[in-house]
């Protein structure tokens, strides 16, 4: 059985000025929901930030203007962003969706709500709302099932665990589009990391096929034939944008891979896919490419370009 946020209209919401809102990371899918709720919830008390960049000296400066740019409170430290928080968000990469949740349990106050929306597996997940949980915090489970633009803060997500039906009515104040999954801690993620495998690998095999086709000279014929195979997939599009997504966020889409290999494997299952789409991801991601050309051709050339001449002697 499922709820979601729409199901709850009959709830009282109260005014969201005193909610106070923390998150920790502060990267696209951050920066996205912030401007979202921000817009949604003109109210909303001071939203607090941190995110481990502020500390690096060669993003500070960086992470200090965005947080400007966003009219949010930066902090210098975790704990210091979620000092007081009634909410707070996760939006860490996969890898350290554990360490976040570690490092602010000490602190977190009683009975606050910890958003995890980090792609992770549902072992880390469980191990992450061990830590909240006998802080005294309350942990969920949230899946972003979606990319965060255009719909900000709006972007579908699930949430489960013990503590679901209370973050529901809070993310229906919040007005955000949450489905609540009748289940336990991992449920979400799950469904999450299973998704993950077609949606990443499926621009893990376009990467291979467009490169390798470019570099044979056959591309257009090939994905010429794909789309009467699979008509209305617009493949020469949705190449250029895979490619887009891979050059712009592969080394966090091979980390999310990673928790998707070990969700895979946990379940007793071969798990060599997943890590074959790892490895196209974080290639790609490595290469550090700005994808300013809309063209799947000129994509797929600058990271042929770019891959030939790291392998140079």
């Amino acid at each position: 059985m499922t709820r979601t946020t729409t199901q709850v209209t009959d709830a009282i919401k109260p005014a969201t000025k005193a909610m106070k809102l923390a998150f920790i990371g502060f990267g696209e899918a951050g920066f996205a929901f912030v401007k979202g709720l921000k817009g949604a919830n003109p109210d909303l008390a001071d939203i607090a930030i941190f995110d481990i960049k502020t500390g690096i000296s060669e993003h500070s400066a960086a992470m200090l203007e965005k947080y400007q740019r966003a009219g949010v409170n930066g902090s210098k430290t975790a704990h210091d962003a979620i000092a007081g928080a009634d909410v707070i968000f996760s939006m860490v990469t996969a890898d350290q969706a554990f360490s976040a949740a570690k490092s602010v349990a000490g602190g977190i106050k009683k009975q606050a709500l910890y958003f995890d929306c980090n792609s992770c597996a549902p072992d880390t997940k469980r191990k992450a709302a061990i830590e909240i949980n006998e802080a005294g915090g309350r942990y969920v489970d949230v899946a972003v099932m979606a990319p965060v633009y255009p719909a900000l803060h709006k972007t579908p997500v699930l949430i489960s665990g013990p503590a679901a039906s209370d973050a529901l009515s809070a993310m229906d104040r919040l007005h955000m589009s949450a489905t609540l999954l009748e289940g336990e801690i991992g449920d979400a993620s799950a469904t999450k990391m299973i998704r993950s495998i077609m949606v990443k690998g499926i621009e893990a095999l376009v990467a291979e096929c467009v490169l390798a086709g470019r570099r044979a000279g056959v591309d257009k014929r090939v994905l010429a034939s794909l789309e009467k195979t699979f008509p209305g997939f617009a493949w020469q599009k949705k190449s250029a944008y895979m490619l887009e997504r891979m050059m712009v966020h592969g080394k966090r889409r091979a980390a999310e891979m990673r928790e998707v290999a070990l969700t895979v494997e946990q379940l007793g299952l071969d798990n060599s896919m997943s890590k074959a789409i790892i490895q196209w991801q974080q290639k790609i991601g490595d290469l550090q490419l700005d994808p300013k050309q809309d063209s799947y051709e000129t994509r797929a050339d600058a990271i042929l370009d770019k891959l030939t001449r790291k392998n140079m002697p």
